[in-house]
């Protein structure tokens, strides 16, 4: 999937990787797309919720080399 920027959360514990996520999407202009990894187990259910939250597109997740990775559309 395409992405404008990328955050690497990759050994931050909660809530540190979605605190980083919510200022890496101030950056950005609204329709972008963010790249997160994070090595935090509980990122996973923590990201979905931060998007619902914010109104924030979570528009993909998964995993690759033991690391969660999200796609976060900017609202």
């Amino acid at each position: 999937m395409d992405f404008n920027k990328e955050f690497d959360a990759s050994g931050l514990a909660c809530p540190l990787p979605i605190v980083k996520t919510k200022k890496a999407l101030a950056d950005m202009a609204s329709g972008q797309v963010l790249r997160v990894i994070s090595t935090d187990p509980g990122s996973v259910c923590d990201m979905a919720a931060f998007a619902e939250q914010t109104g924030n597109d979570l528009l993909e997740q998964g995993s690759e080399n033991s690391k969660f990775v999200f796609y976060l559309k900017k609202a």
